[in-house]
């Protein structure tokens, strides 16, 4: 392991916004996030698979009344996040590292009130099909941590993954109410959803020509 990513790994350790394994409070957040770490009231709002949290920072500067938690599982990712949300005093802003199938055993039922799932991998094999961030067995789960009527927002720029999670909803494998979407964000009347937030492979697949697709439900 290199020295740089030794030194960020000792940086997730000592910082408080990033909650891991082998600190007090790893797994013992549940339904407790915002007594507990924020010390607020204030709504939750987690995205999975967070990279380097440019989209949980920027939602974070954004919405100073609304707490964020970035997650996933690759510390020297996390530990960019984590830096620009110390150097700009996001207090609103934490990082969970830990893996997405995981996810109920950092929160509680009921206590988020909005997922964000953006750009995830998109797993286009069969055999990875239930390893796909929106595949039914997924969907189960976030419909339990969710508060009723918590809103999940899709951003992808993979038409593949996107079109599968509309036919999931289609063939009624996961039951959703309110569900609007679009296959062109930047050229819909739901632009202003994102607030102008772009993660790094947004940006990438943007520049490249690629739409990008979004899409927003709550579960029935």
């Amino acid at each position: 392991m290199g020295r740089k990513k030794l030194e960020r790994f000792q940086d997730n350790a000592e910082r408080y916004n990033v909650v891991q394994d082998g600190k007090p409070n790893f797994g013992k957040l549940i339904g407790k996030w915002r007594e507990e770490h924020f010390k607020n009231e204030q709504n939750l709002v987690v995205e999975l698979g967070c990279g380097r949290g440019e989209y949980t920072v920027g939602l974070g500067e954004k919405k100073p009344d609304t707490n964020f938690v970035g997650v996933d599982i690759k510390g020297s990712r996390i530990w960019v996040g984590s830096s620009y949300a110390v150097k700009n005093n996001l207090d609103n802003v934490a990082f969970l590292r830990t893996q997405i199938e995981l996810l109920d055993q950092h929160f509680g039922e009921n206590e988020i009130d909005e997922i964000w799932v953006t750009f995830p991998d998109p797993r286009p094999k069969d055999k990875d099909e239930k390893k796909r961030l929106t595949a039914p067995r997924h969907m189960e789960v976030y419909k339990r941590l969710l508060k009723k009527d918590g809103w999940v927002k899709f951003k992808t720029d993979n038409t593949f993954l996107f079109d599968y999670t509309l036919e999931l909803f289609e063939e009624g494998q996961v039951k959703v109410k309110n569900l609007v979407h679009t296959h062109d964000l930047y050229n819909s009347e739901f632009m202003d959803e994102h607030f102008g937030v772009k993660t790094k492979y947004e940006k990438l697949f943007f520049d490249k020509g690629e739409d990008i697709k979004y899409m927003k439900f709550q579960f029935a």
